[in-house]
């Protein structure tokens, strides 16, 4: 009988696995194509996962995104994350959070090496020269279908319209994004309308055990980091990239755009201070230019923007052999994502008990508008710095990337790969 029961367990889960991996292939597939940063990505989510495989609901992508940006880290990822929690659970939740960074991490690992054996000057980027305009479209696209969901009264159109002017003209200052969804959850507080009180909500036991071991990770990696610099560890560097990283997940909000200047302090500012002055001295030193280089690819290669953490991992650990160039990337990888991991499989439980509440439902209503301005803010953002003004060639093509990819998803239902797969093309031909 225990033979009996240990084989329909062992094939139910192989059952439950076979059943995912239809899922699987799309993350797969979603983690090479999607270009184009968070606001890119949840474009793409909103097409694969919501049009197309109906995995989530557009409103439940919406309480994804919105409960992820009220946490630190890699948003798109906790994003895609909670889609794989959401149908199956922890295991294909850690298994969808592996596929979609894997092809990211793998790739800016690669471009270490790249850099560190030809120079960063030899480096050409000019097939990638219509993903931004692409992932602007793909912006915009997400950016109307989340206003026609979520926007629909006076309230937080008003919330909207504030959060994208405050979004775009402070959008590289980390306290703007935490600050706004406060604020517009505050907001929609004040009225009882449309969410009248209800019945008491019974108390719920809440598992701590990925808080704690959030907790436990951070003070030790701190601990070991200072311990290897007081005592100059032979393998100092891999510590306190660790812990740097590590740090870096667990404190940064607002994306890439807020982790690459806290890289660029950590790694080319803090060098240079007269304390350091020795060349020999056992420090993570990084040259700006080399830095700014993979700050630049990530932004043209599918995945997640933190990936950057393979590739500075990488660049941390060149002079001491391709051995320890890869642990840095390893090291790079792992410290970014993990808290990140911890973060929103810990809350988002608690989340969910707590949304039961009037108050929480009212706070939701104002930060899925919230949401929407720094989307459509995020939009403006990367019109700016994208030729569009000018009678050239290259404006022309532009608006007309923009312009198509928003059409092709608003009124087809071309597969968003094909869509990257042409600009990308356009590109190469231009």
């Amino acid at each position: 009988m225990y033979l009996y029961n240990c084989y329909c367990k062992t094939n139910c889960k192989t059952l439950n696995l076979l059943r995912h991996i239809p899922f699987l292939k799309a993350v797969l597939l979603h983690s090479i194509t999607a270009f184009g940063g968070p606001q890119g990505h949840f474009g793409m989510m909103m097409k694969t996962f919501v049009d197309k495989r109906r995995d989530v609901t557009s409103e439940e992508l919406m309480e994804y995104v919105s409960f992820c940006q009220l946490l630190p880290g890699a948003s798109s990822t906790q994003t895609l994350t909670l889609i794989g929690y959401k149908r199956g659970r922890l295991p294909l939740a850690v298994m969808t959070l592996i596929i979609w960074i894997f092809p990211a991490c793998f790739l800016m690992g690669a471009l270490s090496f790249l850099v560190a054996k030809i120079g960063s000057d030899n480096l050409h980027t000019s097939i990638f020269q219509f993903v931004q305009p692409m992932a602007i479209g793909f912006l915009i696209y997400a950016a109307f279908k989340a206003f026609k969901i979520s926007v629909n009264n006076l309230i937080t159109l008003i919330i909207m319209l504030l959060s994208m002017c405050f979004t775009y003209f402070l959008f590289k200052a980390p306290w703007v994004f935490p600050l706004l969804i406060v604020l517009g959850g505050i907001a929609t507080n004040f009225s009882n309308k449309r969410f009248p009180e209800k019945e008491k909500v019974k108390p719920r036991h809440i598992r701590w055990t990925n808080i704690w071991l959030f907790v436990l990770i951070f003070v030790l990696a701190g601990f070991l980091s200072e311990t290897a610099r007081k005592q100059d560890w032979h393998d100092r560097k891999a510590y306190n990239l660790f812990e740097n990283f590590y740090r870096f997940g667990s404190l940064v909000f607002g994306g890439g755009d807020v982790l690459i200047p806290m890289m660029l302090d950590q790694y080319v500012a803090r060098p240079t201070d007269p304390k350091f002055a020795d060349p020999q001295q056992n420090i993570i030193r990084i040259d700006k230019q080399e830095l700014l280089t993979g700050a630049g690819i990530v932004r043209a290669i599918p995945g997640p923007v933190f990936s950057i953490a393979s590739y500075t991992g990488g660049i941390a650990l060149k002079n001491e052999g391709s051995d320890r160039q890869l642990l840095g990337c390893v090291i790079g990888s792992v410290a970014i994502f993990l808290p990140s991991a911890l973060l929103v499989l810990f809350f988002f439980p608690v989340w969910q008990y707590l949304k039961k509440f009037v108050v929480v439902n009212r706070a939701l209503e104002g930060i899925n508008a919230v949401v929407v301005g720094l989307m459509w803010a995020a939009s403006l953002y990367l019109l700016k710095d994208t030729s569009i003004m000018s009678f050239r060639l290259i404006s022309m093509m532009n608006i007309g990337v923009i312009l198509g990819t928003f059409l092709t998803l608003y009124f087809t239902k071309l597969p968003a790969p094909i869509i990257v797969v042409v600009c990308v093309a356009i590109g190469w031909l231009f």
